[in-house]
């Protein structure tokens, strides 16, 4: 088996495991990379084979169901994927298409049953008879209305198309959600973060365009980097970064402040904060229900010279009345605005987890609003732009808690956190909210909400 082949093994196996076990690539992936001893060059090929293929997973069964003049239901799991990493490669990479069509159709053989070769072959040599041009034709063509036009030829499903246009519309550019559904199928870049105070952006490197310690390498290893410096370099997206600013500079800080990281897992932010705390003399407490992502946030702090206690507590209880300065909410959400780097989560998601998830996040809001000193801040962060995550669990919380609470402005902060001058249009609905987008930004789709206790 070539180098090639085995890429294309690991990739198929990788998304097996995530289509039939609910697996997750990006914690799956690396290991099986490491179990095969690939090179550079064949993770970098089993990685793109296997991201591609996620995240154009809609599209490419729009496409096979043509080919195959049968529903996608009909075919058997296994051969599907199969193919589905087979009209990757013919439709989405340079990949020669006798190796595309022979590989899969071995995979499809080890995989399927009794004629699983055959039809797979048949399927395959149809797909690579025509342009990715003209196979868009036909998915876009197949269309009962413009939404699923949208979702089959970008690979979405239609409620997440409609969120996007909805939360696009309330900044008044509902016209940019063709450019921030591309996005969302192209691979993000690397960025990483000198942790203030700890740690300086390398000098060869290059500086993003908002946080004040974000950066990209112009090349090399970045975990190399990141085991050198004992975490205090580390990957981390640049909107990430920011939220956790807008809470440590939303105003200034000073010595003795007491902050809470309510939901840290798996401790990015929580990084950040204790980066930002140990500057400015505050002490910081972090929170995590789940035992396993609290060991996460305690090895995400662990090369910081700051003690931060991390309790394992419900976070709808954890910050009792009245104690803290600055509290993080970063809620448990969708994750739709990560569908770059989380491509299965598009298709794990329905609209009925956004309904159970705001209760669980006005619950937090509120738990941390209660736990605020007067002029106390919180942050209430989600890596999803969805409306009901976002302004609708902020205008229920304004509402419960009256004039003891006020809005900051949370564009005003990023516009002060940044070099560059971020486009963050006001939303209609009158609110101080910040909202990241891939396309606009390069960022995670990162909702940022500033509340202050009066």
């Amino acid at each position: 088996m070539s180098s090639a082949d085995t890429s294309r093994r690991v990739a198929f196996e990788t998304i097996r495991a995530v289509n039939e076990s609910d697996a997750y690539a990006n914690l799956l992936l690396p290991k099986a990379i490491a179990r095969a001893g690939l090179s550079t060059a064949d993770a970098a090929l089993a990685t793109e084979l296997t991201y591609g293929t996620l995240r154009r997973q809609g599209t490419y069964d729009a496409v096979i169901q043509i080919a195959a003049d049968r529903g996608i239901q009909e075919i058997d799991p296994a051969v599907l994927d199969a193919l589905r990493l087979g009209v990757h490669q013919l439709l989405s990479t340079r990949v020669a298409s006798h190796a595309a069509v022979n590989e899969s159709v071995d995979l499809a053989r080890s995989a399927g049953s009794r004629g699983a070769s055959g039809f797979a072959n048949a399927v395959l040599r149809r797909v690579s008879r025509d342009t990715p041009g003209e196979w868009m034709s036909r998915v876009a063509a197949s269309a009962r209305s413009d939404d699923e036009r949208l979702g089959l030829v970008h690979s979405h499903p239609v409620w997440i198309v409609r969120a996007f246009r909805r939360a696009l519309a309330a900044e008044g550019r509902a016209d940019e959600l063709e450019a921030l559904l591309t996005a969302d199928n192209a691979a993000p870049r690397v960025t990483m973060a000198a942790l203030p105070g700890l740690a300086a952006v390398p000098e060869d490197a290059r500086h993003t365009p908002y946080s004040p310690f974000g950066f990209r390498l112009g090349g090399g290893d970045p975990e190399r980097l990141v085991r050198e410096s004992a975490g205090r370099v580390r990957v981390q997206d640049e909107g990430s970064q920011l939220a956790a600013l807008a809470l440590t500079r939303a105003v200034p800080a000073r010595p003795g402040e007491v902050w809470l990281d309510l939901c840290a897992g798996p401790g990015g932010k929580t990084a950040v904060l204790a980066a930002e705390a140990l500057q400015v003399g505050a002490r910081l407490e972090a929170n995590e229900v789940s035992p396993v992502r609290a060991g996460l946030v305690r090895h995400a702090i662990a090369g910081i010279p700051l003690e931060v206690p991390v309790s394992e507590e419900d976070g709808r209880t954890r910050p009792g009345s009245g104690g803290y300065d600055r509290i993080l909410v970063d809620a448990p959400c969708t994750g739709l605005g990560a569908l770059r780097r989380r491509p299965e989560a598009r298709w794990r998601k329905s609209p009925a987890d956004v309904a159970e998830l705001t209760q669980l996040q006005g619950e937090l809001l509120a738990a941390a609003i209660g736990g605020l000193r007067p002029g106390g801040v919180v942050a209430y962060v989600t890596c999803s732009p969805h409306l009901g995550e976002t302004a609708g669990v902020v205008s229920e919380a304004r509402r419960a808690f009256g004039d003891s609470i006020e809005e900051l402005d949370a564009r005003a902060v990023l516009r002060g956190i940044s070099d560059a001058e971020p486009d963050l249009p006001a939303q209609k609905d009158g609110s101080g909210r910040a909202q990241l987008w891939p396309h606009r930004h390069n960022t995670d789709a990162m909702s940022i909400t500033l509340l202050r206790r009066s």
